[in-house]
């Protein structure tokens, strides 16, 4: 099977009423202060399009980005250390538990996750349980968040869009089911399967949606990297993420991912929080 080609395949469950060859919302505003905010952020995001350095689709070939195939190379050692990691998932917090913005897609305990960094802070406990998966996130230039995503047998995330576009998102597949064909991402008009030690990079503001309609569980590195972008709207699209990073939401989250460690490798005898190290901004 080539490597980076999506891989088609019948998808009689996937919604039909909407278009999906391009960026579309699933809900309406709720207000005309939200519908504005929208507009502004339509205007922004055909800004950041026409300045993208590699072009504006929602799913990208893997190797347009030259560090993907050293990622690859370490697949089998990050693997090692999500096994280790797998061991204990019943302890593992669920996605919406650390962030709140996702229990619109997602309120059970069937999308597990483990937090390495987030918007380019590397907690230190997870870099001392991960090391070689660490190591390999810096090869990825402007890195900002990254997890595993743990999502069990039958687990559907229904469709969604991201918020920003100045990123992109990457997944290296771990774990994935002997069932290929039945555990997929779509993204926008497109599906996709996860294949172990291979790599998939798409847009996630363009609606999206996944299934893992097996009996197993799917296991992948989660990461969103800055997408890359001609000055200057990179300077800018640096600007706005610098804000997010303070912003509201994360700042929680970043509390809530405190107090899940301190609960969790405190079964271990860990060490007591400590502020993150920058990787990735290169």
């Amino acid at each position: 099977m080539p490597h980076g080609r999506a891989h088609p395949a019948p998808d009689d469950d996937a919604p039909t009423t909407l278009d999906y060859s391009r960026r579309v919302r699933v809900t309406p505003p709720r207000s005309r202060r939200q519908a504005l905010l929208r507009r502004v952020g339509d205007l922004f995001e055909r800004a950041i399009a026409a300045a993208s350095v590699h072009g504006d689709p929602p799913v990208y070939a893997p190797d347009t980005f030259p560090w993907v195939a050293q990622v690859e190379a370490s697949w089998r050692a990050i693997r090692d250390e999500l096994t280790v990691l797998l061991a204990r998932r019943a302890e593992l917090a669920s996605f919406h538990e650390i962030a709140r913005d996702v229990a619109t897609i997602t309120s059970d305990d069937r999308w597990k996750t483990f937090f390495i960094a987030g918007y380019g802070l590397v907690s230190p406990r997870a870099a001392a349980y991960c090391p070689r998966t660490v190591a390999a996130l810096e090869r990825i230039p402007g890195m900002l968040t990254a997890m595993f995503s743990i999502l069990a047998p039958g687990k559907h995330i229904p469709q969604h869009r991201g918020p920003y576009a100045g990123v992109l998102r990457y997944h290296l597949g771990l774990v994935v089911p002997r069932e290929r064909a039945r555990c997929r991402i779509r993204v926008a008009d497109r599906v996709l399967h996860w294949e172990e030690g291979r790599s998939l990079v798409f847009d996630d503001t363009y609606n999206h949606e996944v299934w893992n309609d097996t009996d197993e569980w799917r296991a992948v590195l989660f990461v969103d990297f800055e997408r890359p972008l001609r000055q200057p709207m990179r300077a800018l699209n640096r600007a706005v993420l610098r804000l997010a990073a303070r912003s509201r939401p994360l700042r929680e989250a970043r509390a809530r991912q405190l107090a899940w460690e301190d609960a969790f490798f405190a079964r271990d005898g860990g060490a007591s929080p400590a502020d993150g190290r920058s990787v990735g901004r290169r």
